[in-house]
């Protein structure tokens, strides 16, 4: 269909991807349990914007200079990476709020940010990771048929099957993670290591991206 082979095993493979735990999925559940799930939903809304321009990109043939190239593959990695870190050490960095005497009831919070910046804050996470780029590169052409007529067409095609199938999964886990924190109701110590915990793990992520090369 539309110059696409094998769709039912992309859509499945897909969203078996889409579940493996990354910096994206971390994003969004840390946001959601901080700021309800409106915020994680933000955040996922500015992920799949990150994932068209990859998409885009990966069709039009811009992804392939990050695929040849060491240079430009070692300057978004870096900015990448450094994005990541950035919001690591944020968080490490984050002051524990002092509480009234009803403290200890307080639910979590995890540097309370608007929308847009939640927003800006998924788009950047995704975009300036350039495995993102590799991953479509090498994953989608599978899925199109030597005979397509439009091989971009059918790449734009598949790969807007799997941001949407991508979105329905964050947006699950958006409404998850919220609910549970609801459920838990975490104290104010509690947040407080919840930042660390996750400016840990970002921290992890960006010396990760540093480090990886374009295998």
């Amino acid at each position: 269909m539309f110059g696409t082979q094998d769709l039912l095993l992309f859509i499945v493979s897909g969203l078996l991807l889409n579940m493996t735990p990354g910096p994206d999925s971390l994003l969004i559940m840390a946001r959601s349990a901080s700021q309800g799930w409106r915020a994680g939903s933000a955040a996922a809304l500015g992920i799949g914007a990150g994932t068209c321009i990859h998409i885009l990109a990966a069709a039009l043939g811009l992804s392939a200079i990050l695929a040849t190239s060491t240079w430009a593959f070692t300057l978004v990695k870096f900015i990448g990476a450094a994005y990541l870190l950035y919001v690591g050490v944020t968080l490490l960095l984050s002051k524990r709020k002092p509480g009234s005497a009803g403290a200890a009831e307080a639910p979590v919070h995890l540097l309370a940010l608007s929308y847009r910046r939640i927003f800006v804050q998924g788009f950047f996470t995704n975009v300036l990771n350039p495995k993102v780029a590799l991953f479509f590169l090498a994953f989608v052409p599978q899925f199109i048929a030597p005979e397509a007529p439009d091989k971009a067409l059918a790449f734009i095609l598949l790969g807007a099957i799997f941001n949407f199938n991508g979105m329905l999964w964050c947006h699950f886990l958006a409404i998850s993670a919220s609910f549970a924190s609801r459920k838990i109701k975490a104290s104010t110590a509690m947040g407080h290591w919840l930042n660390r915990s996750v400016g840990v793990v970002f921290v992890s992520f960006g010396i990760k991206l540093a480090l990886s090369d374009r295998s």
